[in-house]
């Protein structure tokens, strides 16, 4: 009888055992926290950023004819670089005369745009680094190359029949970066090398002589009508000593005669 409990008490215990193992066995384990993704960063839409930021129609109406906007778009939003773009103004293609765009190839007036273009996102203060290593690749690629100048902190850009300077900063988050320019960036490579020279400066007015003192002999010499009344009045005081004179000779000679 006793060996039966003992039994009964033994199976109790080993069941007991078996069903904590198993619960301890299916506890999942504790797993620590997978920490969340980066948000992805905006896309930059460069056809709505040109038409609000100003007066950049020709510039954006070239860029969607040609479809070089595409190109610059992927730039900006596929890539690790970003982009960095030049703006010339409307008036800016309203005054170029000579030469005219009118005259080149739709290949060429790609490239000219993307001439307008660096495949890299810079700030303003990077410009600084950039005239030191100046000429720089810009997207057209080969010889379609820029340099650049700080002067007292303003950026001067030279691509050899342009001169102009960054007037503003349109939009500058990477990965883009628009910088208004005053003048259409003209390649060498497309309108050569024989650059018409720049004009020379109008020649500053002639500036009349500041006048002499009055204590100068010039003065003197520009005022004969001094002079000539200095004259006049010494010859009136010489005339009033002789007619004295004569007066008090006559007086004194009819003293005599009644003497």
């Amino acid at each position: 009888m006793a060996s039966k409990f003992v039994f009964i008490a033994s199976s109790m215990l080993l069941l007991l055992c078996s069903s904590a193992m198993a619960q301890k066995t299916a506890s999942p384990p504790s797993l620590s926290p997978t920490p969340a993704p980066a948000p992805a960063p905006d896309y930059v839409n460069l056809t709505e950023l040109l038409t609000v930021a100003g007066p950049f129609h020709t510039f954006l109406h070239y860029l969607v004819s040609t479809k070089v906007i595409e190109t610059l778009q992927n730039q900006a939003n596929n890539t690790e670089e970003g982009v960095t773009i030049f703006v010339p103004k409307d008036t800016a293609f309203s005054s170029l005369k000579k030469p005219s765009l009118k005259n080149i190839t739709n290949d060429q007036l790609k490239s000219l745009l993307l001439f307008h273009a660096l495949p890299h996102y810079y700030s303003l203060a990077e410009f600084t680094n950039l005239s030191e290593s100046s000429p720089i690749n810009t997207m057209a690629g080969g010889p379609y190359t820029l340099n650049f100048t700080d002067v007292s902190g303003t950026v001067h850009i030279g691509s050899g029949w342009t001169n102009t300077k960054v007037s503003s900063s349109v939009h500058s988050t990477d990965p883009v970066a628009l910088y208004q320019v005053d003048r259409v960036l003209l390649p060498e490579a497309i309108f050569g090398t024989d650059i018409p020279p720049t004009p020379a400066p109008a020649p500053s007015p002639d500036i009349a002589p500041v006048a002499d003192g009055p204590g100068d002999e010039g003065t003197a010499a520009k005022s004969p009508t001094s002079s000539t009344s200095q004259g006049k009045s010494a010859s009136h005081r010489v005339t009033s000593l002789g007619f004295l004179s004569q007066m008090v000779l006559a007086v004194s000679g009819g003293l005599a005669m009644f003497l």
